[in-house]
């Protein structure tokens, strides 16, 4: 057997069903009209957010970053809950318009923006964090053509990453950001320029359950943020200090020890130094916020047994959990949190694999998993679902098309 990953926090069983937001999950499907279903908690997300602000010092504030999650609804809630937004593409900008929020809080990162989505951004306040040299003039000669002055921050490869982090987005050869040792002299060639100067996102890593490592990075952000500062003789209006908060998704995996990190940034911030005594800090965070809020509820739609093992097929797959199917960045692939969630309360008493409707043998939701026994039309849900599910998984793929989505 393959054990399965940590089932969160927050589930139960409602006469032997899983229950989302005190709904049973028949309740769910039914009310959706078909699966598969990704649901997603109100509840949780926003009892996230208040653990979050508890933990962590009052000057932080907090982003989030849609890209883990841009399901409307979603986003007009947790938008009511943060502090700003950050997007990844004009896409996503117009997703943050069209629910009224405010753009003056909103920033926008990403390699290979598009001189449409530099102008669209600059047109109505966004705040670019630049990439390279060559955007920050390409920003500067699109604001001087639409006679708007152009918000602008630099996102900078730092010369370290965030250790034991699922993805590493600093440190060395990167196509992310200006390299720490370049970042002085274009900072101070935008501000010469005219821009509004916005300050420096350092994104390192991401994923990372480690609370020391966590508290390592920050220190090392806090530390290159100043001396780039100091070595440009500009001031820092803000200071994105990236995110990187993980979440458990596999057997042995530990919740991140938020109360700690807390605790070492309140600490920091007791002793800035003098160019940093005014910065507003931020978090960017998306996984951590919804990642554990977001139930994928797929039926199954046929059971059958070859050379001795026990396959139940569903309707779902890889094509909306790209990542439970071991397809997005991991190297070993390993059983995400999964239950049989018409039979939520029963014992285990088989093993089986659990895979989708896609003819590739990548479509894997679950390897030699010890599950109650199921058959044809019963609710298969794979957890932690609220992030990169819907919004990273390749739904266009043999023409299945996306999954539902609610919020309750």
């Amino acid at each position: 057997m393959k054990p399965l990953g940590p089932i969160p926090a927050g589930f139960e069983a409602v006469k032997g069903e899983l229950a989302i937001g005190g709904e049973a999950v028949s309740a769910l499907v039914e009310q959706a009209g078909e699966t598969p279903l990704f649901v997603y908690s109100r509840d949780l997300i926003t009892q996230r957010m208040a653990e979050l602000r508890h933990a962590m010092p009052d000057r932080i504030k907090i982003n989030y970053a849609i890209k883990a999650n841009s399901f409307r609804p979603v986003l007009e809630h947790i938008s009511t809950l943060v502090d700003g937004l950050d997007i990844a593409s004009g896409g996503e900008l117009e997703m943050v318009e069209a629910i009224g929020f405010n753009l003056s809080k909103v920033s926008f990162a990403g390699p290979g923006k598009r001189d449409s989505e530099l102008e669209a951004a600059i047109a109505v306040g966004v705040t670019l964090n630049l990439e390279s040299a060559n955007e920050a003039r390409r920003a500067l000669a699109i604001g001087e053509r639409l006679g708007k002055t152009p918000r602008l921050a630099i996102r900078v490869n730092p010369d370290f990453d965030l250790k034991g982090s699922g993805m590493k987005m600093g440190g060395g050869p990167k196509p992310f950001g200006v390299d720490a040792s370049q970042v002085p002299a274009l900072a101070r060639e935008v501000v010469d320029a005219g821009c509004e100067w916005r300050g420096l996102h350092i994104f390192t890593g991401s994923q990372a359950l480690s609370a020391e490592a966590v508290i390592d990075m920050q220190a090392k952000v806090l530390e290159l943020a100043a001396r780039i500062i100091d070595d440009a003789g500009v001031g820092l209006p803000k200071l994105n200090m990236g995110g990187g908060f993980g979440i458990p998704y596999f057997a042995g995996d530990v919740p991140l020890d938020i109360a700690a990190v807390g605790a070492e940034l309140d600490e920091r911030f007791s002793a800035l130094p003098a160019s940093l005594q005014k910065t507003d800090f931020f978090l960017e965070l998306g996984r951590y916020l919804v990642g554990e809020a977001g139930v994928y509820l797929t039926r199954i739609v046929d059971r059958k047994e070859s050379y001795g093992e026990t396959y139940l097929v569903t309707d779902g797959g890889l094509h909306h959990q790209l990542a439970a199917s071991g397809n997005f960045g991991t190297v070993v692939r390993r059983n995400y949190p999964v239950a049989i969630a018409s039979r939520f309360d029963a014992e285990p008493q088989e093993e089986v694999n659990v895979v989708g409707c896609l003819c590739t043998p990548l479509d894997r939701l679950a390897d030699k998993a010890h599950l109650p026994r199921a058959d044809v039309g019963d609710i298969v849900a794979v957890f932690c679902a609220g992030a990169y599910g819907a919004s990273a998984s390749p739904s266009a793929f043999l023409g299945h098309g996306p999954a539902a989505e609610i919020l309750v």
